[in-house]
């Protein structure tokens, strides 16, 4: 198991220093949801602008924040240090190399990037103007991944020799939204399939083979919303990643079965449903998870382990001590750069219908 990464304390980095200048372009869900909220309350970053055509709707939430009609704008101001970049994502890697080429710091929505070649592109970037670049891929500071992570960690189920993870949704009706278009980098797996692979190579490494099924199963649908893959370790270990939009109810987060037990945690971290309904991070409450994982030991005896609270703002005060030399990126992108190889892979074995060895990732 990789070793866990260093995790960045919640106090504020002090008050001596000038706060960093962030400029998020777009304010679209991704912008609204988690990156505004999560960059505000984060010591040490001051949310300065967003770039979006609407403004009133940024101004609704952040009346004290400038808003500019065009990116290249926000990226060109001299006054921002960082540069959030949460906008559809066939636009991730042209927007991310112009603010590096302008001297910003940059975060990248997941997927990083359309394809493995765009990806290393804005890496050998990066390197070359000496800025940081990272990919949000916030799902590492879930309750749900805190805690199952923590419960291998600790031997709890033994040597893993299954693992399951579900992102499913219910929502029948097809939307007018890019995500779900037939454009270039939609469809739920370059949704929702970015966060199921990170989690699963922050837990167990790189797999040694990828196979992959997509379907589109609701009515209308312009791109896959239904995605399984399989991943083959070494030692007999399956990761089975899975997301849905036809799934109305049963289907727990995770599922682990190992040599000493198996552990299930049914309900998912709160916290994008706690953004959504306007609290705080930070806030009582944030992060908290009543619904705690079960153990199921090998005698029959079942018993509930108590599920930690997640908190997102591990990722941005990361970035923070990050930028300033303080603490090492909470995600670099030679890890976001593995999930896009895992990613291009379940998408070569679903179009060849077959399994497929994951390619090696040259060094450097």
């Amino acid at each position: 198991m990789p070793a866990e990464a260093t995790m960045p304390t919640l106090s504020a980095q002090g008050d001596a220093r000038e706060p960093l200048r962030v400029g998020l372009v777009g304010y679209g869900y991704a912008g609204k949801t988690f990156h505004a909220p999560l960059i505000a309350a984060t010591p040490g970053l001051d949310f300065a602008c967003v770039a979006s055509s609407d403004a009133a709707k940024v101004h609704a939430d952040w009346p004290q924040v400038d808003v500019v009609a065009d990116a290249q704008a926000l990226i060109a101001r001299d006054d921002i240090d960082l540069v959030a970049i949460a906008t559809p994502n066939d636009t991730h890697a042209p927007l991310a190399s112009a603010a590096l080429r302008a001297g910003k710091h940059v975060v990248v929505d997941k997927p990083f990037a359309l394809d493995s070649g765009e990806a290393r592109a804005l890496i050998a970037l990066a390197r070359e103007r000496e800025r940081l670049l990272s990919v949000f891929h916030n799902r590492r500071w879930d309750s749900d991944f805190l805690g199952v992570r923590q419960a291998i960690a600790d031997g709890r189920v033994g040597r893993v020799a299954h693992f399951e993870s579900h992102l499913d949704r219910y929502r029948p009706a097809v939307r007018a939204r890019w995500r779900e278009g037939a454009g270039r980098g939609a469809g739920l797996w370059f949704d929702l399939g970015p966060h199921l692979i990170d989690q699963a190579l922050q837990l167990f490494g790189q797999p040694k083979r990828v196979q992959a099924n997509f379907a589109r199963q609701r009515a209308g649908a312009l791109s896959e919303d239904w995605a399984h893959v399989v991943l083959d370790y070494r030692d007999g270990l399956r990761v089975i990643l899975h997301a849905g939009m036809l799934v109305a109810g049963g289907s727990p987060r995770f599922v682990v079965h190992g040599e000493r037990g198996s552990l299930v945690k049914h309900e998912p971290d709160r916290q994008e449903a706690q953004l959504k309904a306007g609290l705080t991070p930070g806030a009582d409450g944030w992060g908290a998870d009543p619904d705690a994982m079960r153990f199921h030991d090998g005698s029959g005896a079942v018993r509930d382990i108590p599920t930690p609270p997640g908190d997102q703002r591990r990722y941005y005060i990361g970035i923070e001590r990050a930028v300033r030399g303080l603490g090492p990126n909470p995600v670099t992108a030679e890890q976001a750069l593995a999930v896009m190889n895992v990613l291009e892979t379940a998408q070569r074995s679903a179009r060849e219908s077959r399994s497929l060895p994951l390619p090696a990732l040259a060094p450097g």
